[in-house]
């Protein structure tokens, strides 16, 4: 394509999320054909960023996704198709291999999308990822279970986050839980429990080099605080920590090793308390989520979904990306169920508090710094005082919202 010709995307967004990628498609002059679904078209799109959009029950239904989206293809011409959720990631996958436009295909995005995929193709590059095993033979998955010590995390293989992750203490409660799955048994794997120390790695590749990495350590792991509740914490880890070019280094291993050539990526890692190491857990095709995307501008000044966005155009019309200025600070975020409708953080008025969740039944802010340790010290004083203001515990989902 010349770079003097408009860039026309499809853009796939099953939730609310992604509006920094939309509004930044439209500064850059994109036209930006926007596909939801019809639960969804109420949310606080930005009109004035979406040249047209279409609606689907579903964007997961095939092949009535396929024959959509060709339709308005007759019409329109498509450059690139972006996700904005991690359930659209293999949507979009699917139908640049059915239309035959660049980025990723079905394979390619298997990894970035499938936990069981991108385990396997991890082992084979001989990176560290705790001992795992698909849930398919039975006799296999015995001998693992007699092998590998419990607790065991049983894991289906393309939920998001920890979405219907349950952690298994016995063998009597592993087949259990197997039976029950019946014959959705194949989309779930089981993978030993490392106790340990998690941390994500936020990133952006061009052309095949990682061009930006921001590090980040967890508070406690998300899967604790999704399943037993709590406030959920993640702030910038200090360069000068031990574990940080590790991370850095590790993360690049594994972006590049399994296949990631232009785009955005959020990944997590593990430091075992058993033996010190680090692991690698899982990666995504995707900017984080949890209001990630806000922690690392805070701390960076580089919106992720705007980047991705610019990366997107410059790739269609064969421009050199080039990243922004990019800040050295440090940020911290903590987000949690509250008990009040609409809570009133007023209260949390450090000059450090640079931005806050407006989001029913939530709480949530962010702190940044030049100064690591102011930071830590906020994020330790006002996760006490979430706690004991705001803090309600729900039951985890094991399926997303309809």
């Amino acid at each position: 394509m010349s770079s003097e010709q408009t860039v026309n995307l499809l853009v796939l967004a099953s939730y609310y999320k992604g509006v920094p990628f939309l509004e930044e498609a439209h500064r850059q002059g994109a036209n930006v054909y926007f596909l939801t679904r019809e639960k969804m078209k109420d949310e606080n799109w930005p009109d004035d960023a979406i040249t047209e959009r279409f609606l689907m029950p579903k964007l997961s239904q095939f092949p009535d996704i396929l024959h959509a989206v060709s339709y308005l293809t007759r019409d329109r011409q498509i450059d690139r198709i972006v996700p904005m959720d991690d359930y659209d990631v293999l949507i979009a996958a699917a139908l640049r291999e059915h239309l035959r436009l660049p980025g990723m295909g079905d394979s390619a995005t298997r990894i970035f999308r499938d936990k069981l995929a991108m385990r396997v193709k991890a082992r084979e590059l001989g990176l560290p990822v705790p001992d795992f095993i698909h849930v398919l033979n039975h006799q296999q998955l015995h001998q693992f279970s007699q092998t590998v010590p419990a607790p065991w995390v049983l894991k289906p293989r393309t939920e998001a986050g920890a979405m219907g992750i349950k952690k298994v203490h016995n063998a009597d409660e592993l087949w259990q839980r197997v039976n029950q799955l019946g014959d959705e048994q194949s989309g779930f794997l089981l993978e030993q429990f490392v106790p340990g120390d998690i941390f994500h790695v936020d990133s952006i590749t061009h052309n095949g080099k990682v061009v930006f990495t921001s590090v980040q350590k967890y508070g406690r792991p998300p899967m604790n605080v999704a399943h037993d509740g709590g406030v959920f914490i993640s702030y910038t880890l200090s360069r000068q920590d031990d574990d940080y070019q590790p991370l850095v280094d590790f993360n690049e291993e594994v972006i590049l090793g399994l296949g990631m050539h232009n785009g955005v990526t959020h990944t997590e890692f593990i430091k075992a308390h058993a033996d010190g190491k680090l692991y690698f857990l899982e990666t995504a095709a995707r900017v984080g989520g949890a209001s990630i995307d806000q922690l690392v501008e805070a701390a960076s000044g580089l919106n992720l979904w705007g980047e991705w966005a610019r990366l997107e155009i410059a790739l269609a019309q064969g421009k050199p990306y080039e990243l922004p200025t990019i800040r050295q600070d440090y940020a911290g975020i903590l987000v949690c169920l509250a008990k009040q409708e609409y809570p009133d953080m007023s209260a949390y008025s450090a000059p450090e508090v640079v931005w806050k969740l407006d989001k029913k039944q939530h709480a949530g802010l962010i702190v940044a710094s030049n100064d690591a340790d102011r930071v830590h010290q906020l994020i330790n004083e006002y996760s006490q005082r979430f706690a004991h203001d705001f803090l309600a515990v729900a039951p985890p989902l094991d399926k997303p919202p309809e």
